[in-house]
């Protein structure tokens, strides 16, 4: 943890010398824009992720007419890139992709953030809102949810679940899953999903909260059984498969999401047009082939929505986070 606190420090007091201009923060958004737009992705190079966020950048460019710049800023949990986009001039030319972690869970984690997202960001709109399919090693003598369940409370402790990072969908989703079946599967982090998915497949632990596109190719050679979803309708990818809402426990809903966010007191005008903009990409053809081949939908939102559904989901996890005791690590 003390790398990452100090990388946040270093963070905070180089922000805090950004000097922004209250004319350029309040220039007419009717020529915006005007030159290329840079797009902070808080996360690594080289995922599904950051090919989704550069597909989306290469259409919105077209859109816009001018290019859209994609700068990786990965580190501290989404902290870092989130922080670059809330203390940026806001003229609508550095905008952010936003998801779970920084936005939702990382402020009732975190001691101390360099930004507030209710003060210092402006939601433009959700991409996506994914669920999860939790799967299990064929070695476990389980078929479906409940078997599941009994077994974990015949042998509480013994059974593992994997999750990619303290604090990530997979994380909260297997704390949520504890706290509402009342039973006690050990999280087990890992620093990507590959390193969980080899063991998952080896025995090594017991099951894994992952992306659908992830488990389907194990799941229909039968080297895993997929036993629920995380979300409140059921995976495009698995339509068959019951969601753990279904399954007895109402209004479960531990899904992963991303979206679109630009510094607060950015135009309105600016804002608006990259929620329109960005609605057209996602309804473009090639976008959206390529979220399906990952299970994924687009689930645009209004701005309006998006800060409440922001708003509703820190108030679930910052609940979870403190029941189930969750700190990092």
């Amino acid at each position: 943890m003390k790398p990452i606190r100090f990388a946040l420090t270093g963070l905070v007091a180089g922000l805090m010398a950004i000097s922004v201009s209250p004319a350029r923060a309040q220039q007419a958004a009717g020529n915006w824009p005007t030159k290329s737009v840079t797009l902070i992705v808080p996360y690594a190079a080289g995922g599904f992720g950051d090919t989704r966020m550069r597909l989306l950048a290469r259409k919105l460019s077209d859109k816009l007419g001018q290019p859209v710049v994609v700068e990786n800023k990965g580190g501290a949990g989404g902290v870092i890139g989130t922080a670059i986009v809330a203390k940026a001039a806001p003229d609508g030319y550095t905008i952010g992709s936003g998801h779970l972690a920084p936005l939702a869970v990382n402020p009732s984690m975190m001691q101390k953030l360099p930004y507030d997202v209710s003060k210092d960001i402006a939601p433009v709109i959700l991409i996506e809102n994914s669920p999860l399919v939790l799967s299990v090693a064929n070695s476990v003598p389980v078929k479906n949810l409940g078997e599941l369940i009994a077994l974990a409370k015949k042998e509480p402790g013994k059974l593992t679940y994997a999750a990619t990072g303290v604090g990530s969908a997979s994380h909260l989703a297997g704390e949520l899953f504890n706290q509402r079946a009342g039973v006690e599967i050990l999280h087990v982090p890992y620093k990507g999903g590959a390193a969980a998915m080899v063991d998952l497949l080896g025995g090594r632990i017991s099951a894994y909260y992952s992306t659908p596109s992830t488990a389907e190719p194990h799941i229909k050679s039968g080297k895993l059984i997929a036993l629920a979803t995380t979300g409140l309708k059921r995976s495009a990818m698995f339509p068959d498969l019951p969601t753990i809402a279904e399954s007895g426990y109402p209004g479960f809903n531990a899904s992963n999401w991303y979206a679109y966010l630009a510094p607060a007191k950015t135009p309105e005008a600016t804002l608006d047009r990259l929620n329109t903009e960005i609605v057209r990409a996602l309804n473009d053809p090639e976008v959206r082939s390529q979220l399906a081949q990952h299970g994924l939908v687009p689930d645009p939102m209004t701005r309006k929505e998006l800060a409440d559904f922001i708003d509703a989901e820190s108030r679930t996890w910052a609940k979870v986070v403190k029941e189930r005791n969750i700190k990092m690590e």
